[in-house]
């Protein structure tokens, strides 16, 4: 991958923009992040659960006109929107769809941050381009994220001193720095957050008080349940298909998700059983073996 700052369009993510008076508190009592923090110099990663702690949706949430912009999967926005839609009542918002008018760009690559005038805080962010841009709120090593107007982002890109490239780049940054993506990697009503990063890529804050799911996330942490993790893997031949079972000899040992084929086999994403990490080095999955890369921003459990 070229280490000159790049910049690819997201053409699969949504803009949803919650408006009006009751903005933060509204979203404070659901979400996994302290919406307090969020502001036109910060911007958080987070979750919304069911009352049990499951996933339901992740996205990034920025300042924008007076709005708190969620930059969500754009095939799960209208998802979200009804489920935000419920938990109005008397709160004193609007939500809107700004998918038409804003985008949203990944950068990357050496000089990225810099050339935004980012620092390498985690969702540390700036105006930009009629816009707004962040140091990624997980992990400064994948780079930032804009959310620009969509006519003018490639263009105030570019006189950044970014060169455009395909999204498969930033697909492979993302594997190889274990960042799951959205529904590929998480599912819907059934993963939970710790098992798949959150803690450690700063979408929990433990000291915001109750959200949606609080509950039964912390006692997942504070009682040490967590017995799988989402991971990076290397496939020693073609990426097998989402949701493959990874196999430890004849024990399941996981299940594969997001993949991308390399010219020496592929790179990916897999939910692995830690049992099976630490009693076995011989993991397959469609009969293709895997090697696990525990990144270093992943804790290790006690």
């Amino acid at each position: 991958m070229s280490k000159n700052p790049r910049f690819t369009i997201l053409e699969g993510r949504g803009l949803l923009a919650v408006a009006g008076p009751d903005r933060v508190d509204f979203l404070q009592g659901l979400v996994s992040n302290d919406m307090n923090m969020v502001g036109t110099d910060r911007a958080v990663y987070a979750a919304l659960l069911t009352p049990q702690g499951k996933y339901l949706y992740d996205f990034f949430v920025f300042e924008l006109d007076g709005a708190l912009i969620l930059d969500c999967e754009r095939a799960g926005l209208e998802g979200l929107k009804k489920r935000l839609s419920l938990y109005k009542l008397r709160a004193d918002i609007t939500l809107e769809d700004r998918s038409g008018d804003l985008a949203v760009a990944a950068v990357f690559g050496e000089g990225a941050l810099a050339a935004l005038g980012l620092s390498d805080q985690s969702g540390a962010a700036l105006a930009f381009g009629g816009g707004i841009a962040c140091t990624d709120p997980r992990l400064a090593d994948v780079g930032g994220r804009c959310v620009l107007p969509g006519e003018k982002a490639e263009t105030a890109l570019t006189a950044a001193g970014f060169s455009p490239t395909e999204p498969g780049e930033y697909d492979h940054l993302r594997l190889r720095l274990g960042l799951p993506d959205g529904s590929r990697d998480l599912i819907f009503d059934k993963s939970i957050l710790l098992e798949s990063g959150f803690e450690e890529l700063n979408g929990v804050d433990w000291d915001k008080g109750c959200f949606m799911g609080q509950e039964l996330t912390a006692r997942t942490k504070y009682r040490g349940l967590i017995k799988k993790r989402l991971m990076p893997v290397t496939f020693n031949g073609p990426p097998p298909e989402s949701g493959t079972p990874v196999m430890a000899g004849d024990k399941n040992a996981g299940e594969a998700r997001s993949s991308l084929a390399t010219e020496d086999g592929g790179i990916g994403l897999a939910l692995l059983r830690l049992e099976a990490l630490e009693n076995s080095t011989d993991l397959a999955a469609g009969g293709v073996s895997i090697t696990a890369n525990r990144p270093d921003w992943m804790a290790v459990e006690e």
